[in-house]
């Protein structure tokens, strides 16, 4: 916990200042609302490899300076946290500008803008960000969705949320649509991941609303795992355990990567870049040893 009561909170921002997230994980992005106070308390001691503080569409306007404060009061007292700390943004023009300016010099590792539509909104957001910090973006909008493959006009934007009831909203289509057997969805869904992938973007899946719905939750992992995702957004401790099991890496595929890395690396050395392996029954080439990688990075 940040505090150890919350009766009586400091009224003056501290100088602690969370170093930056050192592991690379991505399973869960638990959004949480700043103004309950219980729960941005523990931002400290999650299992969520990611918390996203929302200052955005579920606050409504006249308590968004108290949410602001919020998080910057319990972010300055902050001395470190397990989990990937973003702080989501109102649309720029819709005072995202302000609180980007405001947040700055507090210990988070990245901002989060909503309703993004092109390339003018990303360098915006950039001028406006400090050097030490990501940029990630809501994708929500049809402009943003045509364009996604275009976006990342920086390093520093490193990931793509997807809002895929804003998103349907924007397209004209009903939110009905956002069922496991629809067409529909599964092309957005192929769309953002391939085109988040073609820029460099890490795309991370949409929210389930239905929090109770445990079993629907976990199918809709399930499904975006089988299609190539490895992040899902989540609303609370429920979901993000299960988004952590089902997007996390089995010790046997552990196993079996690192028993491929070491493999080809050894059979490398003596000029041999490929070459078939008796404990797997795998052909192992370039291609078997870079997936091998790629699995191994996502453990860290």
């Amino acid at each position: 916990m940040i505090f150890s009561q919350l009766d009586t909170l400091p009224k003056e921002f501290s100088n602690a200042f969370k170093k930056r997230c050192k592991h690379t994980r991505r399973r869960s992005n638990m959004m949480l609302n700043p103004l309950n106070l219980k729960h941005l308390n523990r931002i400290d001691e999650s299992d969520a490899d990611m918390i996203t503080l929302n200052l955005e569409d579920a606050i409504a306007p006249s308590r968004k300076k108290e949410a602001l404060y919020n998080i910057a009061l319990f972010l300055s007292h902050m001395k470190e946290s397990r989990s990937f700390i973003v702080v989501r943004v109102n649309p720029l023009k819709e005072g995202g500008e302000e609180e980007i300016a405001f947040l700055n010099n507090f210990g988070f590792d990245a901002v989060r803008v909503a309703k993004v539509k092109d390339q003018n909104d990303i360098a915006r957001a950039l001028t406006l960000l400090s050097e030490d910090k990501e940029l990630h973006i809501s994708l929500e909008t049809k402009e943003a969705f045509a364009n996604l493959a275009t976006l990342r006009i920086d390093p520093r934007l490193t990931t793509a949320n997807l809002g895929i009831l804003d998103l349907l909203t924007s397209l004209g289509l009903p939110q009905s649509l956002v069922r496991p057997d629809n067409p529909t969805i599964d092309y957005i869904l192929s769309k953002f991941l391939v085109d988040s992938h073609t820029a460099g973007i890490h795309p991370i899946g949409f929210m389930y609303q239905e929090y109770n719905d445990t079993e629907g939750f976990r199918q809709w992992c399930k499904r975006e795992k089988a299609m190539g995702f490895t992040s899902k957004a989540c609303m609370g401790p429920k979901q993000v355990a299960i988004a952590n099991e089902v997007f996390g890496v089995s010790k046997e595929e552990i196993a079996r990567a690192k028993h491929i890395k070491e493999r080809f690396e050894e059979e490398s050395a003596k000029g041999n870049n490929g070459f078939m392996d008796e404990k797997y029954d795998i052909f192992v080439d370039e291609p078997i040893y870079r997936d091998a990688l790629l699995l191994l990075q996502d453990t860290l």
